[in-house]
């Protein structure tokens, strides 16, 4: 890992979970950690609720849009995190991988995509303090 560790959270259509936890990430490190998104079918916009719910932490995600995930984005990063992604995320050996199961937000409202986003942040939270003690 270099000075900077980077981070790629992937989820199928990157629109959700990868793209609060990217959120989160980006809000707890500050310019500390890397962080990029993806999705392996990337959707047309971020779920409105997902921006809603972080909007409501005080984190602005409007600004991101849905990426596809590049071969080349999975390889340099140092950590990636699937959400949901299964068999369409490349594995590259050396890689930290982690597999957080969370629900898709994709089609819920608000009450229910508060939630996601809370375990989210624990989520986020837990991986910056085991990145800050191995850095």
């Amino acid at each position: 890992m270099s000075d900077k560790p980077s981070v790629l959270f992937v989820c199928v259509h990157n629109a959700g979970r990868s793209q609060m936890a990217a959120g989160w990430l980006r809000h707890l490190a500050g310019d500390t950690v890397e962080v990029r998104s993806a999705g392996s079918a990337p959707a047309g916009e971020v779920n409105p609720a997902a921006v809603e719910a972080m909007r409501e932490a005080g984190i602005d995600i409007t600004d991101q849009t849905p990426k596809l995930l590049r071969y080349e984005t999975a390889e340099s990063s140092d950590v990636i995190v699937t959400m949901g992604c299964g068999d369409a995320c490349p594995v590259f050996p050396g890689k930290r991988y982690e597999d957080w199961k969370l629900e898709d937000p994709a089609g819920k409202g608000l009450d229910a995509v508060r939630p996601i986003r809370d375990e989210i942040r624990t989520r986020v939270e837990r991986l910056l303090a085991e990145l800050r003690r191995s850095a």
